[in-house]
């Protein structure tokens, strides 16, 4: 420390030569700001500073430990006369994912007595420089983020303030933390490549004109309050009168309080979202040894100036100041004579202490505005806040433990006058503690922490800071106030803190082992539960620990002297290291480390592993373990324990492993309280009940059923034993000599025999579970399940597990549905024998799947029956896809496994409970969407009000419509098929827990049939206009009756619309369908000859489009045949004329369609002759031999309607011909149609 200011060599340490000479306290000349990470300490007078920055060296005794070396000295001051007036520290929080609590960085902040407030990194380089008042710098103090300890609290914001003597500025703690992250990295890039500049975001502050106040010296930022009503009321009154009026919600206000004189405290409030001046012009000065640059956000961030003579200017060029928003105070403390010197706010921004030129500390509730508590005689004083969480040792003993840790509040009063430094409990509390120190100290205390971290990033984080530090310029010792909580408690609660400075004590004469004194203090502590500490206080089974352990219960040698209970504990103790002693003997020393080093549980493997891997004498070991009193349920718990945790290990050596557990459950069986001597064979054995109630919950089933089987044996044995040892009746003597081959039966084997097929059913779903999905596939880990968890599952839990397998394994429906019916798609056979080669693994892991599957499936016949498997899998696919409605295919494999449920009464119930739980709350979001923009919505708006994208939306109504018509099928059938009845395997009767989806399915109420079909209708209206971007308002399609029952219950009657419908809705209607099949013929373009290829079943070019605008056309009072005969148009049209002849001869009013085909073939045969760039002579030829009539229509046609005008002349000469055959004799066009076919018979025949 001493170093840093003597004088020496360093021309950088001369600055400091005069204040090393004064004997007086030369610190308190000096401004001195700290980190609150205590790793950087700032120490400035005038215009000069040093930095020291915390360093790991070793001492004279070759300790590691903390020393504050400097790290940086120079001159801070630029302007002519300025002095450093406030220092602040702010450590900026890392912002990488990996961060634990460290600072990345600490910021310097610096006010001057020229206004200037400058900001420099740790090695004294200076990043931004702001001048937002013209007069000194008072006092510079931040805020940062702490969470909120209770429910209700306001949760604060970070910020800077800034006090000059007439003036507030309030700088917002993000803005400034990214602007600070922005300029290092500039200054990083420049020092590395002279880059250009990057603008970081402008900051934002606050600049208020304190009023009313004579002077002003010191504040604190309070933050933001809201007003309880009776105090919004109260106010009103005051300020506003009588009849002043009172808005309905108390507005959000910012507090800040001032000290110094008239009055000598102000209470200033600042409504939020009044108007703030931006911080329109800012200085800024980026001092590298390569360049610098000046920051303007009128203008914007400037280039590198390389002009020396430009920097200078720019410089002494000061910006324009922003004038201050006046403030009025609200109300202030008077009290003429005295003069505020400082003020402190607590870490709760409740309380506030105050320092004055009368040598008082006042005690400041902020909420009310008083002042609750006076110290005198503190002249001088500095003050410090101390918040103390409640140690998790005493909150295991409170009574209040499941509430949330208390946190007990200090101030900690630093007297200069006097040398001392006192610890006051609040608000009305004692002091607790009192401490000589120098006179010419500084209290250094922060009352922040790390800049930038929220309520998110700090999840997890330990924030390493010290509250309270003081510096003794003499020693240059840097101390840390720490407090211990119970200190706050009140003195009926003062014994604890003298009993837990006993036991520290006695934990010292214990590693001495010192008896007479150890016994002494132990009698001396008043708490039991502090009296068990000693013995407790290590768990590890140390033989250093277990001598002090042992002096322990030695030294209490009158039982008299101390109560029963820590004297059985004692004893019980004692016992137990005996044990330990003589079993460690048993076992070898490597076993002894290895059990040691790897093993959770300790007690178990200490005692029992040896003996299962056969390196122990196991009955030497269990004679050992009676002797010491253990009941032998307890080492039946252990052995157990050991054996399921530890299953891989033991499956290693199968063999001999179950043999030694044999063994030992043998040995453990004929111990003394095992297994009651008045058991009756008849009845359950709570011996062997334990076994299998430690079974039942454990998850590794493999070594649960080896244990099982070991148990099953031994119990059978057991069983046969004691039959034999009863006397045989005289009356059965020809039962004697066929006693051997008889059987004992049981309760107690029939649970057994329950319990082993329970267990192998276990394990072969649990093999099924644990096969690895193929990567890329979601669903999360594997399900761990054991006896009691698919108990607990209730009916369906099996098929739920199995569900979830089948979503994490991506299997598709139809290769469930393969597995199931125990057969396979040949064709999918031979083409994957084929690729035996390339994909032989995959084959494999098909292979392996449908095995475990359908072994699993004879195990379970009833809990895994098909339609309960695909009713689960659909449930399990269509919650997935609720969480990730983008992905469509979910849904899609929900409705097919939906599909794939024969029993209609459980179709009919998933499908309601699919509808109200998941479809239709989405449904009438696109439903009401559409409305609103009449036309196929957007991805933004559809991810805004359906939250998918659009052609997730597309998918997601195509499938409605698929439900909904399943529904529809489902109600129809209900009535013909009985509802099945369900039940599960006999191993598994008393399953207890939620019912399965289908118990919940048959539940379900029965649907109104001609609601679900006005849903579906919808429905398809959607899908059709989202699938070829139409333009439409579906709801206006339909009249106030139908609108009404949109969205409705499916399973209550609506008022329905009936009768003859509106012309003009049935005219929109049509046009709209009229346009999805124009839409739909477009989509198909697929310029086919005489055999047009085959459609796919989905999207735009689907096959099924035609029939279901016909079935919608039916529904709404429509004529299908208009729909059919614009279809054969529009298919003549697009040039498709194979399949305009198919939907032709479903046409039933031939002569208009005939009418339509006639203008359809003149505009053909009108482009081939007049129009067709590649005119022939011979086509002018033909033109001039046509009759007058017919040419004259043919000029008249506009082939311009046609989609596809270039159309193969056979194909219209045969389209001819079918309009000859349509249209009757007496058609005033007959005439016209037969010109046509001449004259396309004669182009035919030129050609």
């Amino acid at each position: 420390w001493e170093s840093a200011w003597d004088s020496g060599d360093n021309k950088e340490e001369e600055v400091e030569e005069e204040t090393t000479g004064q004997s007086g306290p030369w610190l308190q000349d000096c401004v001195v700001a700290m980190s609150p990470c205590s790793d950087l300490l700032v120490v400035a007078r005038e215009q000069k500073a040093v930095f020291l920055s915390a360093k790991w060296r070793s001492n004279d005794s070759g300790r590691e430990e903390m020393t504050l070396a400097v790290s940086w000295t120079g001159t801070l001051s630029t302007d002519e006369g300025e002095c450093v007036s406030s220092s602040v520290c702010i450590p900026l929080a890392s912002q990488k994912r990996s961060s634990t609590g460290r600072p990345d960085w600490t910021c310097v902040v610096v006010g001057f007595t020229s206004g200037y407030v400058r900001f420099y990194t740790e090695n004294g380089v200076l990043l931004l420089a702001q001048l937002l008042h013209e007069d000194p710098v008072l006092r510079l103090k931040c805020r940062t983020y702490e969470i909120p300890r209770h429910p209700g609290v306001t949760e604060q914001h970070e910020e800077l303030s800034i006090l000059y003597p007439a003036a507030l500025v309030t700088i917002d703690g993000f803005s400034l933390f990214q602007s600070l992250r922005a300029c290092r990295n500039q200054v990083a890039r420049a020092a590395a490549a002279g880059s250009d500049v990057i603008q970081p975001p402008p900051l934002a502050y606050k600049k208020w004109g304190l009023q009313d106040m004579d002077t002003i010296v010191d504040h604190s930022s309070v933050g933001i309050m809201t007003l309880c009503v009776f105090d919004q009321m109260k106010n009103a009154s005051i300020l506003g009168g009588f009849n002043a009026s009172v808005k309905g919600s108390p507005p959000a206000m910012s507090q800040y309080v001032t000290v110094g004189g008239g009055p000598y405290t102000g209470f200033y409030y600042a409504v939020e979202g009044s108007s703030q001046p931006l911080l329109s012009h800012v200085a800024l000065a980026v001092a590298s040894k390569l360049t610098s640059a000046l920051f303007n956000a009128a203008s914007g961030w400037l280039g590198w100036n390389k002009n020396k003579n430009e920097e200078e200017a720019v410089q002494k060029q000061k910006p324009k100041v922003e004038p201050a928003t006046p403030l009025g105070i609200r109300f202030g403390l008077p009290d003429s004579r005295r003069h505020g010197e400082s003020i402190c706010l607590s870490p709760c921004n409740t309380l506030a202490g105050v320092t004055d030129d009368f040598g008082r500390v006042s005690l400041l509730d902020l909420a009310r505005g008083i002042s609750i508590r006076m110290w005198k005689g503190y002249r001088d004083a500095q003050l410090g806040w101390l918040q103390v969480p409640e140690e998790r040792g005493d909150r295991e003993f409170s009574p209040s433990a499941s509430l949330p840790r208390r946190h007990a509040l200090f101030l900690v009063i630093y007297a200069p006058r006097r040398g001392i430094l006192e610890v006051w409990a609040m608000q009305q509390g004692p002091r607790v503690g009192a401490f000589t120190v120098g006179k010419h100290c500084r209290l250094l205390y922060a009352g922040y922490r790390l800049m930038g971290v929220n309520s998110v990033t700090s999840q997890g984080w330990q924030l390493h800071t010290q509250q309270v530090c003081l510096l003794d310029p003499i020693t240059g010792a840097l101390r840390t106030v720490n407090i211990p909580f119970h200190l706050a408690l009140s003195d009926k609660k003062s014994e604890r803190a003298k009993d837990m400075h006993l036991l520290k004590r006695l934990t010292t004469i214990l590693r001495n082992i010192l008896e007479s004194e150890a016994k002494s203090v132990l009698l001396d502590i008043k708490h039991p539960a502090i009296k068990k500490q000693p013995s407790l206080s290590d768990k590890q089974p140390r033989l250093a620990r277990e001598k002090c352990d042992v002096c322990m219960c030695f030294c209490i040698t009158d039982p008299e002297e101390v109560d029963t209970a820590l004297l059985q504990l004692c004893s019980s103790q004692l016992k137990m290291l005996q044990l330990y002693s003589d079993i460690q003997q048993l076992h070898s020393a490597a076993d002894i480390e290895a059990i040691l080093c790897s093993c959770v549980s300790f007690a178990g493997n200490f005692m029992f592993w040896g003996c299962l891997c056969g390196n122990s004498p196991l009955h030497k070991v269990c004679d050992t373990l009676q002797e010491a009193g253990i009941s032998p349920q307890q080492l039946l718990s252990l052995l157990l324990s050991v054996w399921l945790q530890r299953e891989k290990e033991m499956l290693q050596k199968p063999g001999e492993t179950v043999r030694n557990l044999h063994t030992l459950l043998i040995a453990l069986s004929n111990m003394k309280g095992a297994v009651e001597e008045s058991w009756d064979t008849q009845s359950i054995s709570p011996w062997w009940q334990q076994v299998r109630h430690t079974c039942i919950q454990s998850h590794n089933s493999a070594a649960a059923l080896l244990a099982a089987f070991v148990a099953h044996r031994a119990a059978k044995a057991s069983i046969t034993s004691r039959a034999d040892s009863k006397k045989i009746p005289v009356y059965l003597p020809r039962l004697l000599s066929l006693q051997s081959e008889w059987e004992a039966v049981s309760l107690e084997l029939e649970q057994w025999v329950v319990f082993v097929r329970q267990l192998e059913d276990v394990l072969v779903l649990q093999t099924l579970l644990l096969v690895p999905p193929p990567q890329g596939s979601g669903g999360g880990a594997a399900a761990q399940c054991s006896i009691k968890t698919l108990m607990e599952g209730g009916t369906g839990g099996i098929a739920d597990s199995v569900s979830k397998w089948v979503f994490r394994h991506n299997l598709s429906p139809e290769r469930l549905k393969e597995i199931l019916q125990k057969r396979e798609d040949k064709e999918a056979e031979d083409k994957l024998e084929q690729k035996a080669g390339e994909e032989g693994k995959e084959q494999e892991e098909k292979t392996l799947i449908k095995m475990l599957l359908t072994n699993v499936e004879m195990r379970f016949p009833h809990s895994l029956s098909p339609d309960l498997l695909f009713a689960h899998c659909c449930w399990e696919y269509v919650v997935q896809w609720n969480k990730d409605p983008e992905e469509s295919r979910y849904l899609s494999w929900a409705v097919e496994h939906l599909k794939l449920v024969s029993s209609p009464h459980i179709q009919l119930g998933i499908s309601t409970m699919m509808w109200s739980t998941f479809i239709v709350k989405r449904l009438s979001a696109a439903a009401f969407l559409m409305e609103k923009v009449g036309k196929s919505p957007k991805d933004r708006l559809c991810r805004r009000d359906v939250g998918m994208g659009d052609k997730a939306a597309t998918y997601f109504l195509g499938c409605c419509v698929q439900l909904l018509q399943i529904l529809m099928e489902a109600d129809s059938a209900v009535e013909e098929v009985p509802a099945p009845e369900l039940s599960v395997e006999e191993a598994w009767f008393g399953a207890e827990g939620p019912a399965s989806i289908a118990e919940l399915a048959l539940e379900q109420r029965g649907v109104h049939y001609p609601l679900v079909q006005h849903h579906c209708l919808l429905a398809s209206l959607l899908h059709s206009a989202m699938t070829f971007s139409l333009k439409v308002k579906p709801l206006s399609l339909f009249d106030s009756k139908g609108k009404n029952a949109f969205f409705r219950d499916l399973t209550t009657i609506q008022l329905m619309p009936s009768g003859d419908m509106d012309p003009g809705l049935i005219s929109l209607r049509q046009e709209f369908l009229l346009r999805v099949l124009t839409a739909w013929v477009q989509a198909i373009d697929d310029s086919s000859g005489t055999s047009p290829p085959p459609l796919p079943s989905s999207g735009p070019k689907a096959d099924w489009w035609p029939s279901m605008c016909l079935e919608l056309g039916s529904l709404l009072q429509v004529n299908p045949d208009i729909l059919r005969r614009h279809l054969v148009c529009e298919l003549y049209n697009q040039g498709l004329d194979p399949r305009a002849e198919e939907v032709m001869l479903e046409v039933e009013d031939k002569d208009v369609l005939g009418s339509q085909l006639l203008v359809l073939t003149g505009q053909r045969l009108s482009y081939s002759l007049l129009h067709s760039q590649s005119q022939t002579q011979a086509a002018m030829e033909l033109l001039a031999r046509l009759p007058p009539t017919l040419c004259t229509w043919l000029k008249a046609m506009d082939p311009g309607e046609l989609r596809c005008p270039l159309v193969p002349l056979p194909q219209t000469s045969r389209l001819v011909g079918r309009l000859i055959e349509i249209l009757p004799e007496n058609h005033a066009q007959y005439s016209l149609a037969l010109h046509l076919l001449e004259a396309v018979e004669a182009l035919t025949t030129e050609d």
